[in-house]
Parts: structure tokens; sequence; C-alpha cells
């Protein structure tokens, strides 16, 4: 899955998930909203690396 259409899903499920967990959990916190969208994209770029990145 290496593709582009692989990595261009792989983008879209990303910034989907940032965008539900700020709409849904974390409207009115700037600084808590910053760290979960840090941590959440630090989850995300191991598993980046280990299944879409296939050599």
């Amino acid at each position: 899955m290496g593709t582009k259409p692989g990595v261009v899903a792989y983008v879209i499920i990303l910034v989907a998930v940032v965008v539900g967990v700020d709409v849904v959990f974390l409207r009115h916190h700037f600084l808590a909203r910053l760290l979960v969208n840090i941590a959440i994209v630090l989850v995300f770029a191991p598993m980046y690396l280990a299944f879409v990145r296939r050599p």
C-alpha cells in the first residue's frame, strides 16, 4: 500500500481523527488540544512507517 492513493487515504484518516477529537472533546481547551494533536501525530507516524511506507 505504498502507492499514492494509500498515502492520501492515510493522511485523510489522520486529519479526520485530529479534527474529530478536537471538535468532540477539546473545543475550548487550547493547550490540551495542541498536546493531544501532537500525540495523535506521534502515534500515526510509526504506523505510517511500519505499514504504509513499506519498501
